[in-house]
């Protein structure tokens, strides 16, 4: 299955001052599959080692001097390593940190070399670290889950990928395209962007088989609680993990997952989930100007989980629980919708910015106004409203444009892409006219093009 990652990996290797490449991510969004398709395509030969599997591999980096290394790997690998023929994939890296640090050593003593480094958990590493950081001397890969245009490549939808990637909104779209797409939309819900789900549907065609793999999927993530560091209180986390997708489009408190426990104890276990990047966290900004990063307030924040077939499964939602396209979009009030779009959003950056994702959460007594995500693009700030069917209320939208002065807002649903001019009608404050861009869901990925057309 085609990722779209897999043209930035080219760029890399086509860059004469490319340094060691570390994929982030998830367990299971796809990193290894990525560097193996990677080596087919570009390398002649691919020399791999994986430190979960063989441990004793890393006392081969002791020396930190790439010039022995090489030639030890070599032995042990029995091949040869050959700068700009072959890649040295260095997969679950986290078991072996010390290995780690040597990647500054390859880049600046071999730097011909071409080296990608990948971790399940990595992310404990980078935070706790107990040697020298390569600073300037890696860069990094943020890895999700599959996209739904990546989804509808690998049912080999390319016609429809080509139409999404190339409408404009100046174009109607015929009620049995958009119907088609959306029926995709709900698949994807259902099934997610999980790479295994996805490969194991495209060979069955049976919605039982992809649950059954997100099913294993989520006991892997649970069994590997135990890895999460020193004194780690497993069942806590496990309280969290299973919380979360429900979840899903609220403001969090935690009371939720459990009024007995201490909200520190909480916020904890919760961290851990996110340094594992199974559970991401919408910050409130109280986006006045950008960065959006500039004004957060991380005592406001809701959560969405990794993917939203893991959500489903998570909540324990069939495909036999889904009649129609929108009803997909309405359970659970909407949580899947808001997943959707969610996900998309995170990762929809440069793949080397830290996956980041805000909301407006306004605190004002009985007052209060939420946005579901913002965007920004240049100077401006887009609110981005989650609509669960064809209409509905967009009263905290009105609220945002009033109080923050904005011109352009967007809105996913289930209906037909619609450009339309609009009045803010929101008592004690000053109508304000701004431009509304409704797009159904099939266009998330074209979000930042779309709405480029239509910012005046």
């Amino acid at each position: 299955m085609y990722r779209f990652a897999m043209r930035d990996l080219k760029d890399w290797v086509s860059r004469p001052d490319h340094k060691p490449l570390v994929l982030r991510g998830a367990r299971q969004v796809g990193k290894s599959y990525l560097a193996h398709m990677l080596a087919d395509e570009v390398f002649e030969t691919l020399a791999e080692i994986n430190f979960e599997q063989t441990p004793e591999m890393a006392e081969l980096f002791s020396s930190r001097q790439p010039g022995r290394i090489v030639p030890l790997l070599e032995l042990r690998l029995n091949l040869s390593i050959i700068p700009g023929k072959t890649l040295l994939f260095l997969d679950e890296i986290q078991a072996a940190p010390e290995v780690f640090a040597t990647l500054r050593y390859f880049y600046e003593q071999m730097p011909q070399l071409h080296i990608i480094a990948a971790g399940s958990l990595l992310e404990f590493v980078l935070e706790d670290h107990q040697f020298s950081m390569p600073v300037g001397r890696i860069e990094y890969m943020h890895l999700g889950p599959m996209t739904f245009e990546e989804f509808l490549l690998a049912m080999t939808k390319q016609k429809l990928l080509d139409f999404l990637q190339s409408y404009s909104l100046s174009e109607s779209i015929p009620d049995s395209i958009h119907n088609e797409l959306m029926q995709h939309v709900r698949d994807f819900c259902v099934i997610g962007g999980m790479p295994e789900a996805v490969e194991k549907y495209l060979k069955t065609k049976s919605y039982l088989e992809s649950e059954r793999i997100l099913s294993n999927i989520l006991s892997t993530y649970r069994a590997d609680f135990n890895k999460y560091g020193q004194r780690v209180n497993q069942q806590r986390i496990e309280k969290v993990f299973l919380k979360i997708p429900n979840l899903v489009s609220q403001k969090f408190k935690y009371s939720q997952i459990d009024r007995e426990e201490k909200s520190r104890d909480l916020k904890d276990a919760l961290h851990k989930l996110e340094c594992a990047r199974v559970v991401h966290r919408v910050v409130h900004s109280d986006a006045n100007g950008v960065p959006l990063g500039a004004e957060i307030n991380d005592k406001y924040f809701k959560t969405i989980f990794l993917d939203v077939g893991l959500l489903c499964r998570g909540a324990g939602i069939t495909m036999a629980d889904i009649q129609s396209a929108d009803d997909v979009m309405m359970i659970n009030s909407g949580q899947v919708c808001e997943q959707f779009v969610g996900q998309h959003l995170l990762y929809s950056g440069r793949y080397y910015e830290e996956p980041q994702l805000f909301c407006w959460l306004r605190q004002r007594g009985s007052a209060n106004a939420e946005v579901d995500y913002l965007l920004s693009q240049g100077t401006n700030i887009i609110p981005v409203e989650v609509k669960a069917g064809k209409s509905g209320s967009l009263k905290s939208l009105h609220v945002f444009v009033s109080e923050k002065q904005r011109d352009f807002a967007l809105r996913f649903y289930a209906g037909q892409p619609l450009l339309s001019d609009v009045r803010t009608s929101v008592s004690g404050m000053k109508p304000v006219d701004f431009c509304l861009l409704s797009l159904p869901f099939y266009f998330i990925n074209q979000t930042k093009r779309l709405c480029m057309g239509s910012i005046t």
